[in-house]
């Protein structure tokens, strides 16, 4: 940082003569009574940058008078502002890239600065001293505790835009460059919407399809629309204005939107029923296995309304003048089309390029394609909005899909935001977002070309996954539309019954035809969505009673986060619940009304296994309540988005990682005040994101998996002290080996597990050398395009090592499986079946010796249970199931809330207690339970030379 020439002094080479004239000069005006005061130094002019989510540098010490200069040097469109928090001093407005603000500081103090869309992102000005900036530190925000039961919501700091007061000024150096725009959570009204890179917003014509991302179960993306269940699913249709019908006619008003388009951007809920087959709803329940599957024109309803024909139709005569001999050819081609259609199986793809009529038809339509593309053709334009109350916390918006071709794709965000987002969609298909931070909330958009048969998928779809370019009728886009709506649609989840067996039969897909397209580019009508995705996945199918305990009992109790629990005095969902690991019993429900509990997501326990440390993820706080009573103790803010919690084996202090932010935090045994603000991410380099880390045993190494940058930091927990390593895509958990050699990462984005060796070479290649890293692949047995060929792993989430090193544990949540990986080879060895959205895993301590896995799942009732090593002899080659409980409770179950729906359902963390690992288990209190452990158990790594 330089000092503006106004600070600059004069150096010490005046001459002799000068001197003496300055002594005269002085003497004289003293004696005619003339005093001057000293010259004083002239205020300072400092710069801060805002750049990869974080103020350069993060903390200034200036004099009172001095001006700080915020610079918005951003290069992905992220759009800041410089806001005082706790106070409303220093508010400015938004700063889109090349923007800066300026102001001066008039009054000595300490001042906190933060930026109203990114929550992680602060600083510290001290006014006051002697001027000169001291290096950066990584002292912690300032943080609220509450002792008494707080209030339900969190403001955010206020965010009213008024136009500078003197003191500061704001200038805009460039115009923003990208298709984002953020804004105020409250308090001001949204800036218009900024030039995308995907074309122009467009004010007249297409509408544009809203997403309001939120807390709530299966309305995460929530466009207000309820189609077939899920509220996360947006149709549009890509308009084209018809020129030849605007010149043949009166200049219409522009202004008032009446523009004569063929396709309207974002459809409504009756068009979009329609569009969907919401005239033939009744088809959704439909069972599609067996030869009894009817075919098209035998399901009870016109085949050309479940096609979409009369659109199709219209849409040809609305694109051509009017008798143009090529509008009775289409209608002719048109029946026929509905005539062969009628004969074919509902549920399985036809090819068109094989039936009489097909090669006509979509020669004729694509010459129709080809004169409408001499109109204008205007994107569809989506916008994303996170804002108070319905999300508490920050999010992004993130393509998963997108067709090929789509101008501004892949589309991200440089960080997790509150305000809003903008895209344009270009292309007809399949478009598809996610949040990073909490990569189960979807949203997805179909943009329809009227002039093709059915929805349009696009020919060629990009994945944000290994690079992939597939064609639309791949099997990976087939199991991600699957998840979209098994996760989205709350009638889909899986709902196991306690004691009798019970058919899952998910009914709420689109019964809508879909055109895709093969690897050689030929296209495929899906008559029947629906159909089509319960036949592959093979429902119906029979749940079994959910009630199977194991032979022989665990030892203490296992805490479940029922992350989608609804309660009658909560506006957020969410609860932990305890089972009894020696009877099964569900014993108590722990929700927390009087802070309004948001979507509890991961928990941990002291040292005495006095209390139950558990964070909000969809918010800032964590929370502690008692073990036995459930009694709430108190709350403290840490930062965007606590995703995990875990405490350090030798001071029993907690490290809490901010998903939403880029680093972790140290709290005080009790979490009674934040000790230190941890950064897994170096100076310059993007905000990290953590989310599930892990930590030796010994208390001295810490990993962070950083979905943001894809990689892992390793971090010497006494010195705070990082580097990187690396990771497969979004990585999004870690385990560890019981000695600290080497941890293990689930890659989230591509279907990987990456080992890292944590001092010496100690993951073991496929040869059986040790190297420092290796990838294990979860896709060995899996083809994309053509489908699996054998068992296979995708969307990978927590990964435990087990205490005794027989296993690693990978919960998948697209495959709905457990991945068996033998820490001694590094090698998966087996497969294991899990629920729908398979999440959390956590080792427990086994009556008698060895350990087991408990698993829980966010769209099931239900926690399974594995022993990975049943007969005792190391290797986890024989690991399997051996029981299951219901999660939902029963009438002796304790609550401190009524619960209403979604009993047992959203299963993420998992906590045993007592803590069975490494490090933690030898300082577990001595009490009834905790002596059922065996030596062997009480010293996984030393019991050797300690249990002879």
């Amino acid at each position: 940082m330089r000092l503006p020439h106004s600070r600059r002094r004069s150096g010490p080479g005046r001459s002799p003569a000068t001197r003496a004239l300055a002594a005269a000069t002085a003497l004289v005006l003293s004696t005619l009574g003339l005093v001057f005061a000293a010259p004083t130094a002239s205020a300072a002019t400092l710069t801060v940058s805002q750049k990869n989510l974080s103020f350069n540098p993060a903390t200034l010490t200036i004099a009172q008078g001095d001006t700080v200069t915020w610079h918005n040097e951003e290069t992905d469109g992220t759009t800041h502002s410089v806001v005082q928090s706790g106070g409303s001093e220093i508010n400015s407005p938004d700063m889109p890239p090349g923007a800066s603000f300026s102001y001066t500081f008039t009054n000595t103090g300490t001042y906190n600065i933060t930026c109203r869309f990114h929550p992680d992102m602060f600083m510290t000005v001290e006014v006051g001293g002697s001027g000169g900036n001291p290096p950066p530190t990584t002292n912690p925000p300032t943080t609220t505790t509450t002792e008494a039961p707080p209030s339900t919501t969190t403001e955010p700091p206020s965010t009213t835009t008024e136009p500078p007061s003197s003191s500061s000024s704001v200038t805009t150096t460039s115009a923003p460059t990208s298709s984002s725009t953020s804004t105020p959570t409250s308090g001001t009204t949204a800036p218009s919407t900024t030039p995308g890179l995907g074309g122009l917003p467009v004010g007249v014509g297409p509408v544009p399809v809203s997403f309001h991302l939120t807390d709530n179960n299966g309305s995460w993306y929530d466009t207000n629309l309820n189609l077939f269940g899920t509220r996360s699913l947006a149709v549009a249709e890509l308009p084209r204005v018809n020129l030849g019908k605007l010149l043949g006619g009166a200049l219409p008003n522009l202004l008032g939107g009446n523009l004569p388009l063929l396709g309207n951007g974002a459809v409504g809920q009756s068009g979009a029923s329609g569009l969907l087959g919401g005239a033939v709803s009744q088809l959704s329940k439909l069972l599609p296995t067996g030869s009894s599957t009817p075919a098209v024109g035998n399901l009870g309803v016109d085949p050309g309304q479940l096609l979409n024909v009369p659109a199709l139709r219209g849409a040809v005569s609305q694109i051509l003048p009017t008798g143009d001999p090529r509008i009775a050819q289409a209608n002719t081609l048109l029946d026929q089309f509905q005539q062969q259609v009628a004969a074919q199986p509902a549920n399985l793809p036809i090819s068109l390029d094989k039936l009489p009529v097909g090669a006509n038809l979509m020669g004729l339509l694509k010459d129709l394609t080809t004169f409408a593309s001499n109109d204008i053709t205007l994107p569809v334009t989506v916008n994303f909005n996170v804002s108070q109350p319905a999300a508490a916390s920050a999010h992004t918006a993130t393509s998963l899909i997108w067709p090929d071709g789509a101008k501004g794709f892949p589309f991200d965000q440089g960080g997790a935001w509150v305000g809003n987002q903008s895209v344009q969609l270009t292309e007809p298909g399949l478009y598809a977002f996610q949040c990073k931070i909490h990569p189960y909330m979807l949203g997805a958009v179909v943009v329809d070309d009227p002039l093709t048969p059915g929805l349009d998928f696009g020919k060629k779809l990009h994945v944000n996954s290994r690079a992939l370019t597939v064609p639309s009728n791949a099997d990976i886009i087939t199991q991600l539309v699957t998840k979209f709506f098994n996760i989205t649609a709350p009638g889909n989840w899986q709902h196991y019954s306690a004691t009798q067996d019970t058919t899952w039969n998910p009914s709420d897909y689109p019964p809508a035809p879909i055109l895709t397209y093969d690897e050689n580019g030929k296209p495929q009508l899906i008559p029947l969505l629906s159909l089509y995705l319960k036949q592959h996945q093979g429902v119906p199918k029979t749940l079994p009673a959910a009630n199977k305990k194991p032979a022989t009992p665990g030892v203490g109790e296992v805490w479940i986060d029922t992350e989608m629990e609804q309660y009658a005095n909560k506006t957020k969902v969410g609860s932990a619940t305890r089972v009894n690991a020696q009877t099964w019993n569900v014993e108590r429900k722990v929700a927390l009304p009087q802070v309004n509990m948001n979507n509890p997501h991961n928990m941990w326990t002291d040292r005495d296994e006095k209390v139950i440390y558990q964070t909000e993820w969809f918010n800032n706080k964590l929370d502690v309540f008692d073990r036995q009573t459930g009694q709430f103790i108190r709350q403290i803010e840490v930062g965007p988005d606590p995703s995990h919690v875990m405490s350090r084996t030798d001071t029993d202090q907690l490290h809490v990682a901010l998903n939403g932010g880029g680093a972790v935090m140290e709290l005080s045994p009790g979490a009674t005040k934040i000790d230190r603000r941890i950064p897994v991410q170096l100076p310059g380099e993007k905000i990290a994101h953590p989310h599930a880390h892990w930590m030796t045993g010994d208390g001295t190494t810490m990993i962070t998996p950083n979905v943001n940058l894809d990689d892992a930091t390793i971090v010497d927990i006494p010195t705070g002290k990082i580097r990187h390593d690396t990771t497969g895509e979004f990585p999004i958990a870690s385990g560890m080996t019981p000695d600290g050699s080497k941890a293990y990462e689930a890659d989230f984005g591509d279907g990987t597990v990456a080992c890292i060796s944590l001092k010496a070479d100690a993951c073991v290649s496929d040869t059986g050398t040790k190297v420092h890293g290796k990838i294990i692949d979860e896709w060995a047995n899996y083809d994309p395009v053509k489908g699996p060929r054998g068992d296979w792993g995708g969307l990978s989430i927590q990964i435990p090592v087990a205490p005794d090193n027989s296993a690693v544990l990978v919960a998948n949540t697209l495959t709905g499986n457990i991945t068996v990986i033998d820490p001694k080879t590094d090698r998966i060895v087996k497969f294991l079946p899990c629920d729908s959205g398979c999440h959390g895993i956590n080792f427990g301590a086994k009556k008698g010796g060895g350990y087991y896995a408990y698993v829980s799942s966010k769209f099931s009732n239900r926690m399974i249970i594995v022993d990975t090593d049943p007969n005792g002899d190391g290797r986890p080659d024989d690991a399997a199931v051996v029981g299951s409980i219901a999660l939902a409770g029963d009438q002796n179950t304790a609550t401190d809330d009524k619960l209403v729906d979604y009993a047992g359902f959203g299963g993420m963390g998992v906590l045993p207690i007592p803590l069975a690992y490494e490090g933690w288990v030898e300082k577990a209190p001595g009490n009834a339970v905790n002596d059922q452990l065996t030596c062997r158990q009480r010293n996984p790594v030393k019991y050797a030379a300690v249990c002879k």
